[in-house]
């Protein structure tokens, strides 16, 4: 099984040179401080910071520059800071090329839960659904199972919907995850110590096993 730093190495690896990357609230901001060296990206946080960089050391901290999310960050070279219109500009005009985020729930068509339980009070939805509308490629980054030990990802949400049919890759603490066109999640890896039929178990939704699942490599 894998722990939240585990969940952002892996992720970390699927980042591609050249890509504008929104990270969500939670293990997302994580995957900043694990971006392979020889990998050029911007990072964009939706209150109006393009460059982020990893998360600094204590006598670095500077407590007026923080992300989304309210964790303090440091700059690259080049950044720059801006209004949140300003940064939602660039969301909606679809030049946010990636976008990680945490969810609550998964469907196996891609739909995404991850801003409200009902009757728990939330200040609302953030950026999540501008995220989910206009990025191209949406990777989640999510515990497999939830607490109580059900399934989160599932044949329907049964949270409100955050996006529809958006989620293309899943990594969880159990496995990486393939969300097919047509529906179904497709195994691609599991994690050190996980076996395929624990992950089997631990997935409500329609999982496709095609031969051997190759252990994580992070």
């Amino acid at each position: 099984m894998l722990d939240k730093i585990g969940i952002a190495k892996r992720i970390a690896q699927e980042v591609q040179d050249g890509t504008y990357i929104n990270l969500g609230i939670g293990i997302p901001t994580l995957v900043a401080n694990f971006i392979p060296e020889n990998i050029n990206v911007v990072l964009q946080s939706e209150n109006g910071l393009l460059g982020i960089g990893p998360f600094p050391d204590e006598e670095a901290v500077d407590a007026d520059l923080i992300n989304a999310g309210k964790q303090t960050v440091t700059t690259l070279k080049g950044s720059s800071l801006f209004s949140s219109a300003e940064s939602f500009e660039m969301i909606r005009g679809g030049h946010v090329d990636l976008t990680i985020l945490g969810a609550m729930e998964v469907s196996e068509n891609g739909d995404i839960a991850n801003w409200k339980i009902p009757g728990k009070m939330v200040k609302g939805m953030g950026g999540a659904m501008d995220l989910v509308a206009s990025a191209d490629n949406i990777i989640v980054a999510m515990q497999h199972k939830s607490r109580s030990g059900d399934s989160k990802l599932l044949k329907t949400c049964t949270l409100p919907i955050t996006g529809i049919k958006c989620v293309k890759k899943i990594v969880t603490d159990m496995a990486v995850l393939d969300v097919l066109p047509q529906g179904g999640f497709k195994l691609l890896e599991r994690a050190p110590g996980v076996t395929v039929e624990e992950i089997k178990n631990a997935t409500e939704g329609e999982l496709i096993i095609e031969g051997d699942i190759p252990e994580m490599n992070i």
